[in-house]
């Protein structure tokens, strides 16, 4: 209810995503969205100010911090603004809000609340990660950060093992050593992955090798933001059934993929010649 007593419609909630290295991946409407939102909520204040100056945006809404440490008790009172009218804008230090960063809880009590929820599409560490490790990206799954205790983080990933997806993680510089001699033993040191380091930026460096080969690189000391790509568990002795394939073919041809791109992508997920199964979906 406003000042006057006039009921007032509910606002609307904004997650964007900020740029995870290069402020020329800041799109026109983020800059024309810090300006005109009601209230800014940002991990990092000073990290806001900065992107706005560099994005030349004057934000003229409140700004408030909103971080791991103060999300819960924030979050009420933003909802409140919501629920006042206000356009209430979320924003972290790089990426998308909720995804290992604040967001989550606004969002989840915005949602039960009947608030409009929208987002302004940014860069991510997950997708661009994924997309440049070669390793299979048609079906992934994002896990985060692992656990800190060696015991906690060894049964997540004795969990993982037979995941056949492709996992895509987050890590500290300073762990990124023993993360990845965990990932080792528990998913085996020969396990294809990729560590992706300081993505977009000047230094960006993706290693790729076994995870045990990894491991032995990551002692030697890195830094920077680290995201870790691994390949997911292929089954022994189990060969792709063709008919399955084809029937793939068909489901994303349905989907508006070109059936020869579909062909070429399904083969190669399978690891079997594009010819091969060429020719089971024309004789089909």
């Amino acid at each position: 209810m406003g000042e006057d007593g006039i009921v007032m419609d509910n606002g609307r909630l904004v997650l964007a995503g900020a740029p995870i290295g290069q402020v020329g991946d800041a799109s026109p409407r983020l800059r024309a969205a810090l300006e005109t939102a009601d209230v800014v909520a940002a991990e990092d204040t000073r990290r806001l100010r900065r992107l706005a100056g560099e994005l030349g945006a004057e934000i003229r809404g409140r700004v408030v911090s909103y971080y791991d440490a103060n999300e819960a008790g924030r979050a009420a009172e933003l909802l409140q603004a919501l629920q006042d009218g206000k356009t209430v804008l979320i924003i972290t230090d790089a990426g998308m809000p909720g995804v290992s960063d604040p967001g989550y809880r606004l969002t989840h009590l915005a949602v039960e609340a009947g608030i409009t929820v929208t987002s302004l599409p940014g860069p991510s560490a997950v997708t661009t990660a994924l997309a440049v490790s070669g390793l299979p990206s048609d079906r992934f799954c994002f896990e985060g950060f692992l656990p800190r205790k060696p015991g906690e983080r060894a049964r997540r990933l004795d969990a993982l093992a037979g995941e056949e997806r492709t996992m895509v993680f987050f890590e500290a510089p300073h762990r990124l050593q023993a993360g990845l001699a965990a990932m080792a033993e528990a998913l085996g040191a020969d396990r294809p992955a990729a560590v992706c380091r300081e993505l977009t930026k000047t230094y960006e460096e993706v290693r790729r090798g076994g995870l045990g080969e990894l491991a032995e690189w990551a002692a030697k000391g890195v830094k920077g933001e680290i995201t870790v790509v691994v390949a997911g568990h292929v089954p022994e002795n189990l060969p792709p059934v063709i008919e399955d394939l084809v029937a793939e073919v068909a489901r994303r041809a349905e989907t508006g993929v070109p059936r020869k791109q579909a062909i070429v992508d399904v083969a190669k997920a399978a690891g079997i010649p594009k010819r091969d199964l060429y020719d089971a979906v024309h004789r089909g």
